[in-house]
């Protein structure tokens, strides 16, 4: 049975004294988020603690409450549950904690301040009962699990709280350390197979709120842990030390980023959040930072702190009642009266029936002179794969033009020096690059390319960082190579500026391969290529690839090269 079609099920093991995960495992992609784009499925880890009281963390989304359920009860009297902890709320968790408190009606829910007001929210009911924690507080529920509580908020889950038991030495993390991958591994052993979905994972949910993150692992590193516990993906045991180290890496790599941009946003039902994220992975791809406030819960002077720091800014709001949320408006009013108008401006945002919020956004930042880096967003009801693609394609155009900019602000182009003429010698031949992943097809000029094993038929391709496509090229995906023949149109038409979300193939003859990349029709060969593995290399991924299939369509052309004067540039 393929890994789509299996069904959704409840791994259960135990992990610790008295502790029990229940791993609701998805198999497809779950979700329309950015992290969750590599399509790899996911699992909502809750756990079960049972002391003297019985306690259980993080129960899973409304997908799973029927399977999870009757996995619980198979374990435990369900009605002898006395303490639901959240690590986070969000409104897809409603229908699971509904149907346990229809259950169990003696439920005490612990959570942050924040996520008390987001559960009570939730659940339609003010009159919950809550013990909220704010950092000081502990839970006793006897035989030695005396829990301790860390709030680690950050602008998306502003709610975010940690629990610790010190009777496991487990530190049940939330949202930190984890991944959407699917599998039957609990633990992480050979966690060097998880580093990239891990890195993609941090990129796209922790590299745009690396300062809280950073605050979340100092509070966190004086605590003896030998298991995270996280929300998703393979518990972290064997490569704890190691993470937690990258983690501090990856977050120097955002703080040491030459330029910032602030992006601003508040969101009704999750979906402006998503459309944020999307732009945000798309900007920290392209080398630059990004300083994500949730604008309902940051104060004024922090709005304007990030303004007067960033080389550029961008606002996302949903429309509510006709208008934009009252948090927005005043974040506008801040922008306006903070941000020079020289700085680069960004405006998106998702509704149901009308987009009145964003219009007014755009209108103002466009009488007050500011320029836009990308054409607004504008998202009805829920976003799907092609608008993350355009929102993070969004997202990059934003960073690079900052970055155009600023060279041009600073000196005209050096001639190049004598070791970047001699390195741009080297000759490639000129590539599309082509894949396919749902609704999203998109492809790249390459030319660095090169065979790289005889045995399995082998070739390796570098891809920046910032190219549209580079999410795309992760261990196991599919992609195929276009090998160009001298004279031909094809490469005046991939080296023209694409908008984001805009066709690349339009226009031009092209077959569907049979790994669902495109063909070219005009090419003088193509190969179907499975990714194996990737490498970082500065501003590259080296990604390793297996030809599976291929063929010559051009029996008597010539391939094309790529003839550089110097190693400064593509």
């Amino acid at each position: 049975m393929s890994e789509n079609t299996k069904p959704r099920d409840v791994q259960i093991l135990p992990i610790g004294t008295d502790t029990t995960i229940l791993r609701s495992r998805s198999w497809t992609r779950l979700r329309f988020e950015i992290e969750y784009a590599l399509a790899k499925g996911t699992t909502a880890n809750s756990f079960l603690i049972q002391g003297d009281k019985i306690a259980l963390i993080d129960p899973p989304g409304e997908t799973f409450t029927q399977i999870y359920l009757e996995a619980l009860q198979q374990r435990i009297d369900i009605k002898a549950v006395d303490y639901v902890i959240l690590g986070h709320v969000n409104p897809n968790r409603a229908a699971t904690l509904k149907a346990l408190l229809e259950i169990a009606p003696q439920i005490t829910f612990v959570c942050s301040n924040p996520g008390a007001i987001n559960l009570k929210a939730a659940l339609e009911n003010q009159d919950l009962p809550i013990l909220v924690m704010r950092g000081e507080e502990t839970l006793n529920l006897g035989k030695g699990h005396h829990l301790q509580f860390i709030p680690t908020p950050n602008p998306r889950y502003a709610d975010q709280l940690c629990t610790y038991d010190p009777q496991t030495e487990i530190l049940f993390s939330d949202k930190l350390f984890g991944t959407h991958i699917c599998g039957d591994q609990v633990f992480d052993e050979g966690w060097e197979v998880f580093n990239e979905d891990r890195r993609y994972y941090f990129d796209c949910l922790m590299a745009p709120h690396a300062k809280q993150v950073d605050t979340a692992l100092d509070k966190l590193s004086g605590l003896p842990v030998r298991l995270y516990a996280t929300g998703h993906g393979p518990l972290v045991r064997y490569a704890l030390i190691e993470l937690t180290q990258s983690y501090r890496e990856w977050i120097q790599q955002q703080t040491n980023a030459d330029m910032t941009v602030a992006l601003i946003y508040a969101s009704a039902y999750g979906n402006t959040a998503t459309l944020a994220g999307a732009i945000a992975r798309g900007i920290t791809k392209a080398g630059v930072s990004v300083e994500s406030i949730n604008c309902e819960f940051a104060d004024p002077e922090e709005i304007k702190t990030a303004i007067e720091k960033s080389a550029g800014f961008v606002i996302g709001s949903p429309t509510l009642g006709g208008h934009a949320p009252t948090p927005v408006q005043t974040a506008l009013g801040i922008v306006l009266s903070t941000a020079t108008n020289n700085k680069l401006a960004g405006v998106f945002g998702s509704f149901g029936w009308s987009g009145e919020a964003v219009d007014l956004i755009e209108s103002k930042l466009k009488d007050a002179g500011y320029r836009f880096g990308f054409d607004t967003i504008r998202v009805k009801f829920k976003p799907n794969e092609v608008t993350l693609q355009t929102c993070e394609e969004a997202g990059t155009d934003f960073a690079q033009a900052l970055k155009k900019a600023a060279k041009k602000s600073v000196v005209a182009r050096q001639p190049a020096t004598n070791l970047e003429q001699a390195v741009g010698r080297i000759v490639g031949s000129l590539c599309v690059v082509t894949a396919t992943q749902g609704e999203v097809k998109t492809g790249m000029l390459a030319s660095w390319v090169t065979q790289a094993s005889f045995n399995p038929p082998g070739l390796t391709i570098a891809v920046a960082k910032d190219r549209a496509m580079e999410n795309m090229t992760h261990t196991g995906n599919q992609f195929v190579v276009n090998i160009l023949a001298e004279g031909r149109e094809i490469r005046k038409h991939f080296m023209k500026v694409y908008t984001p979300g805009q066709d690349r193939f339009a226009g031009l003859a092209t077959e569907e391969a049979s790994n669902g990349g495109v063909i070219l029709n005009g090419a003088l060969a193509y190969l179907e290529c499975s990714v194996q593995s990737r490498m970082e290399a500065g501003d590259h991924w080296l990604v390793y690839a297996t030809v599976n299939d291929g063929k010559v369509l051009n029996q008597d052309g010539v391939t094309a090269v790529h003839h550089r004067k110097s190693a400064s540039y593509y």
